[in-house]
């Protein structure tokens, strides 16, 4: 999974203007560790940081703060925040998450990594095009206003939508 990611934090990154060159090495290190304050959990910064190209929002699993990918994070200009745990909104990027998984990949073979990445870039382009709005309905709020209307759960978390969702989209 690693390699695949790197392979297409890389290719974001290529398709971005080029680092500026730095010029003072502690001012480059000021700007990284501005984004580590307030942080629960600090990592260890290397010595030797190129430019600051991009924020990278992930999830806590446990692969995402290994000492290898945290450092080819660092080699390439990426830092790494970690979401908060049991954060709410997270819930219903999930949902979404699923949603796509299962129109991308449902009945699907893929031969490699880079074939599963164009699905699904594909797969959000076309639903992209209309796209579904969310609404938070979760269940404490169905709770204080004991009225379910009808929307539909998205994906097992809080969020809902006024509209049904098809499991396969035609346009793809």
């Amino acid at each position: 999974l690693h390699g695949w990611l790197k392979e297409r934090l890389a290719a974001i990154l290529a398709t971005m203007p080029p680092p500026v060159a730095p010029t003072d090495a502690t001012l480059t290190h000021a700007t990284w560790e501005v984004w580590q304050e307030g942080l629960v959990e600090r990592f260890t910064l290397p010595a030797d940081l190129p430019p600051l190209r991009m924020l990278l929002v992930w999830d806590n699993l446990t692969g995402h703060k290994s000492t290898g990918m945290v450092l080819w994070l660092c080699q390439h200009g990426i830092m790494p925040l970690y979401t908060p745990l049991g954060g709410s909104w997270l819930n219903m990027a999930e949902s979404i998450q699923r949603i796509l998984k299962r129109r991308t990949l449902d009945g699907q073979h893929p031969q490699n990594p880079t074939e599963i990445g164009t699905w699904f870039q594909q797969t959000a382009q076309a639903w992209n095009r209309q796209p579904t709005p969310f609404l938070w309905n979760g269940k404490r709020r169905k709770r204080r206003r004991k009225q379910y209307g009808n929307a539909r759960a998205l994906g097992g978390s809080g969020a809902h939508t006024s509209q049904p969702l098809s499991r396969h989209d035609s346009s793809q």
